[in-house]
């Protein structure tokens, strides 16, 4: 008989290193007290760890540093955001780094929120949710918000060939026709940009 401690994280390990979460990511099979214990037992037993109030990771370790790799700023942002039930986006460098043009760890990581202003000291680095007007955050599609912010925190300047091929290697060319049709209210030359990742322009 599995214990409730084995169950919960065995569906950690399912979702592999790196995966953050909280309570309410298992309040569907468990009760909440239940829940509260395991997630404190698996902490003192180094089996998780505990990134800031009521929320954890299964972090991913560097051999290579012979250490813990800070949370994950977008899995992070992602369990907050299905706790709180919000609806997100990357801001800014957020959005530059998951489209692979910034590799630096910014020491504060914004996301735009369809749910009030909150900020959370996360280990290393400090995560806002900045409340957002829904047209900037209500695509359907993730690619196509996250293109926009990204080219935005660019600026127009900064817009080259090589910039354009590395986003656009970050979608898949199915989506193509999506973002196009889901960012034509985005500002002009956002969208020209838009349409030459999209092979349209």
């Amino acid at each position: 008989m599995q214990t409730t401690n084995n169950k919960i994280l065995f569906r950690i390990y399912g979702r592999g290193r790196g995966w953050a979460f909280s309570a309410s990511d298992f309040i569907g099979e468990f009760e909440r007290k239940q829940i509260d214990n395991a997630l404190s037992d698996l902490t003192k037993e180094g089996k998780i760890r505990r990134i800031c109030r009521g929320m954890y990771d299964y972090p991913k370790y560097s051999d290579l540093l012979g250490q813990e790799l800070s949370p994950d700023h977008e899995q992070v942002a992602q369990a907050f955001a299905r706790k709180f039930n919000w609806r997100i986006l990357p801001s800014g460098d957020a959005a530059l780094n998951l489209l692979g043009l910034s590799t630096q760890i910014p020491g504060k990581v914004v996301y735009l929120s369809d749910g009030p202003n909150r900020k959370y000291t996360i280990l290393s680095y400090q995560l806002e949710f900045k409340k957002t007007a829904l047209k900037e955050i209500g695509f359907k599609h993730r690619e196509s918000g996250l293109i926009a912010q990204a080219l935005k925190a660019l600026g127009k300047d900064r817009i080259t060939s090589e910039v354009i091929e590395k986003i656009r290697k970050q979608i898949a060319p199915e989506k193509y026709g999506k973002v196009l049709k889901e960012t034509r209210t985005v500002t002009g030359w956002v969208y020209d940009v838009i349409k030459r990742i999209c092979r349209e322009g």
